[in-house]
C-alpha cells in the first residue's frame, strides 16, 4: 500500500470504500459465519492484506486449518503488523486483533495454536484480501 493514500475518516466513506459486508466486519467489529469465508479453504502462496487499507498482515506459510471455521494464522507477517486490544463483549474476555495501519477489526487471537508460538490468529475472510506470491515478486 502506498502511504500517500488517504484513509476514509467517516463511516459513510468507509462504507462506500468497503461495501456493507466488509464494513460490518472491519469497522463495526462484526463476525462472518463460520466456514462461510472465501479465504477459509484458500491455499495459494502469497500475502494476506487488510481489506480496508491493503496493509500486509499475514503470510500463507503461517496459515493453517484450525477447524474453527475462519482463516487461522500462527503469527502476523511482522512485529507491528497487527495490534491487540482487550475485548470483553459477549460475556467473555478475548484479545481482539486489529490492523495496525487502519485500525480495522480483523478477528481475535487465542492461545490454542500450534507450536512454537502457541497462538491462533482467528481472522475473518471479509477482513482480508490476498496477493499471490507471483504478484509479490513482480516489479
Amino acid at each position: 500500500m502506498s502511504d500517500d493514500r488517504k484513509l476514509p475518516e467517516t463511516d459513510e466513506q468507509w462504507l462506500e470504500r468497503l461495501g456493507p459486508a466488509r464494513f460490518q466486519v472491519l469497522r463495526k467489529k462484526g463476525t462472518e459465519r463460520a466456514f462461510s469465508g472465501e479465504l477459509y479453504h484458500h491455499h495459494a502462496e502469497g500475502t494476506y492484506l487488510c481489506a480496508g487499507c491493503e496493509y500486509p498482515l499475514f503470510q500463507s506459510q503461517d496459515k493453517y486449518d484450525s477447524g474453527s471455521g475462519w482463516p487461522s494464522f500462527s503469527r502476523p507477517l511482522s512485529v507491528g503488523a497487527v495490534a491487540e486490544q482487550r475485548d470483553d463483549s459477549h460475556g467473555m474476555i478475548r484479545s481482539e486483533v486489529l490492523c495496525a495501519h487502519c485500525g480495522g477489526h480483523l478477528g481475535h487471537v487465542f492461545d490454542d495454536g500450534p507450536a512454537p508460538s502457541g497462538t491462533r490468529y482467528c481472522i475473518n475472510s471479509l477482513a482480508l484480501t490476498f496477493r499471490d506470491r507471483d504478484d509479490d515478486n513482480a516489479g
